[in-house]
């Protein structure tokens, strides 16, 4: 029986994507279907980074086709993943070298949001993405001690500063720029927005797919101003299960709303307690807060995360768990989340910005 590329493109209508449930063909991954005799060849681009399930999808792929179509001979699929730029609140320009940026808030501190933003950092890089963390928290700057960095940026033109870098991310923090880890930033909320603003638009930023940037603790005037000037493509809201932590959660989803940016989801950190001698489990902070909390506002729960003394050490020592440990359960967490994340920015509108071309009145 012959078949035609119209016929391949049927049959993956019924197959669906484990990570995004929607099919191949709606979700307009299918390309460049090629029918030779029997033989199939096709591309499957992923609008997602999701280097370790490509082989997983390849195969699924494969076998869906050679099971619905019996008489095709050899199938092969070639997957790969493409980030696009996403629309960030209107009125807000983009960065220069940078698709899309995700914000890592809490309503309050102590809840692991720092923790949690560079290891989501980390879990897209190992997803084959291009990522950078900007510590945006200027008055605690964490992510240099939890990236393992010292030292400070250089600037080849006078003007910009290079992103450090280790672990396979890019990296600026206002941390780099103090003398000692003891130095406190003495300043008011005007000039904290100013030295964000520099870092975030004077860094040469190299062509990434992902910023994530590590918020301040808190709804007050510093973070509505961040949150009204950097240009978010969503934001994830970093809770506890206790009724404090996802009171203040509540506000900071509030501000984000006010201004326009779209809540990606919410991560409950600390959900459980595993014994690190026993290994037995429970909910020592309550438990099923931060689902409730998605449910009354209609986002998504995107995981929760064990309160594990590794998490802690291993961000201490500069080696966060993703890298540290990267086949580990603890690491999967985080993948896991990452690639709901990601997921989730893929559906979003995107941002044709690019697509327009410049124009240039010049006097002759």
């Amino acid at each position: 029986m012959n078949f035609n590329e119209a016929d391949v493109q049927s049959a993956l209508k019924n197959l669906i994507d484990p990570n995004t449930q929607k099919d191949f063909v709606s979700g307009k991954s299918v390309k460049n279907i090629k029918v030779s005799g029997s033989d199939v060849t096709l591309d499957i681009l992923l609008g997602y980074p999701a280097k370790s399930v490509w082989d997983e999808i390849r195969a699924m792929v494969e076998a869906h086709l050679k099971t619905s179509l019996p008489s095709m001979g050899k199938v092969t699929a070639n997957v790969s993943s493409k980030v696009v730029p996403h629309a960030v609140q209107r009125g807000v320009k983009l960065v220069e070298g940078v698709k899309n940026i995700i914000a890592v808030a809490s309503g309050k501190g102590g809840v692991g949001k720092s923790t949690t933003a560079v290891n989501l950092a980390l879990a897209l890089a190992a997803e084959g993405a291009r990522v950078g963390v900007l510590d945006a928290d200027i008055y605690g700057p964490s992510q240099p001690t939890m990236l393992g960095i010292s030292g400070q940026p250089v600037s080849k033109d006078g003007k910009s500063m290079e992103p450090m870098s280790n672990h396979g991310l890019q990296a600026m923090s206002i941390g780099f720029m103090i003398d000692s880890e003891d130095t406190p930033m003495v300043w008011r909320g005007p000039m904290v927005t100013q030295a964000l603003d520099q870092l975030l638009h004077q860094t040469r930023w190299d062509n990434l797919d992902y910023l994530v940037v590590d918020l301040p603790p808190g709804t007050g005037d510093i973070q509505l101003t961040l949150a009204q000037k950097v240009p978010v493509t969503g934001a994830v809201i970093v809770t506890t299960p206790q009724d404090i932590a996802l009171l203040d959660a509540r506000k900071g989803l509030k501000m984000f709303e006010k201004v326009d940016v779209k809540i990606i989801g919410i991560v409950e950190n600390m959900s459980t307690h595993i014994c690190s001698q026993c290994g037995h489990e429970e909910h020592i902070f309550g438990s099923g807060g931060g689902e409730k909390m998605c449910a009354d506002y209609s986002v998504e729960f995107l995981g929760g995360l064990p309160l594990d003394i590794r998490i802690r050490e291993q961000a201490d020592s500069g080696t966060p768990t993703v890298v540290a440990d990267p086949s580990g359960s603890l690491a999967k967490a985080y993948k896991q989340i990452a690639r709901r994340v990601a997921v989730k920015v893929a559906d979003m509108a995107q941002d044709h910005s690019a697509a327009f071309p410049k124009i240039v009145v010049q006097n002759t």
